[in-house]
């Protein structure tokens, strides 16, 4: 059965041509985690394909791609990218141009937006109530992904998901992913408001959603039971059609190592086969290639 991880991350060493923003690295890096790492964790874990998801390393420019660009195509077979951009721009036309050449590439799937972070130079401050995403100045951004096709990748905490259900009832045709199960947290319960917003948000069909990077939202250890809760209710709300598996592999730390990421759903009762055929890759089929 094809196994999808639908986000990862991976970077070269840090060069003239391509060098890092450093602050940025994951914690407890110090070196690349380069594509080549990726697939052979990829092979010792049975996962068969990948999305690598840009990280602001390199910045936010459409130059930041380049890393992602260079591992698709050294590993056509294996590997999808999911780019940056600059979303702010004087120019209407240069946003169109900028997302034209950022999913350019057939197996770019489309651009990501960090909701919960101030848009402005990596690192910055979490805000978990930021409402850039809605501003007006965006609406070149929404209006070339319609007409290109492409997904917007966007990451959210649990009090903006109403703004998600929000710009997908203003622009139904284009396809919006939420990353990370809107990273719950300390201050998140899966039966309360805000995070039961998405119950609401799955309404909307163009939405869909990645069960992903549960270790860094666990407070207990592998499989991770504690988060089991908002993945259930994930399921009851989207059904597994629209919802994706995904590792944040490496952006762990110490939390848990590559397949530990991925092989929790095993040990989760409630997910039924057709629950994890669609996790581990139907879904990806269905929202990415119709």
């Amino acid at each position: 059965m094809r196994f999808v991880d639908t986000h990862t991350h991976a970077w070269g060493t840090d060069t003239d041509e391509l060098p890092w923003q450093a602050e940025v690295l994951p914690p407890g890096w110090d070196g690349p985690y380069t594509a080549r790492d990726l697939i052979a964790d990829m092979d010792a874990a049975g996962v068969d394909e990948s999305v690598i998801v840009t990280t602001p390393l390199y910045g936010r420019g459409v130059r930041a791609n380049e890393y992602t660009m260079r591992a698709i195509e050294a590993f056509p077979d294996r590997l999808w990218g999911v780019g940056l951009m600059d979303f702010f721009r004087d120019d209407p036309e240069q946003v169109r141009t900028d997302l034209e050449r950022v999913v350019g590439h057939e197996r770019m799937l489309g651009v990501r937006m960090h909701a919960c972070l101030e848009y402005a130079e990596y690192p910055t401050e979490l805000n978990r109530t930021g409402d850039w995403i809605l501003d007006d100045e965006l609406d070149p951004v929404w209006e070339a992904a319609a007409d290109l096709d492409t997904s917007v990748f966007v990451f959210p905490k649990a009090e903006q998901l109403s703004m998600i259900a929000e710009i997908a009832d203003a622009h139904p045709d284009v396809q919006l992913v939420v990353d990370h199960m809107a990273f719950p947290d300390e201050t998140t319960d899966p039966n309360e408001s805000p995070w039961t917003d998405f119950e609401a948000v799955a309404e909307r069909d163009n939405v869909a959603v990645k069960v992903s990077s549960l270790p860094r939202s666990a407070e207990t250890a592998w499989p991770y039971e504690d988060l089991h809760g908002y993945v259930r209710n994930l399921i009851e709300w989207f059904g597994p059609e629209r919802l994706m598996l995904g590792s944040d592999y490496p952006w762990m730390d110490d939390w848990a190592g590559y397949e530990d990421c991925l092989s929790w759903v095993e040990e989760a009762p409630f997910l039924s086969a057709r629950d994890l055929s669609y996790l581990s890759h139907r879904a990806f089929e269905r929202v990415h290639e119709p």
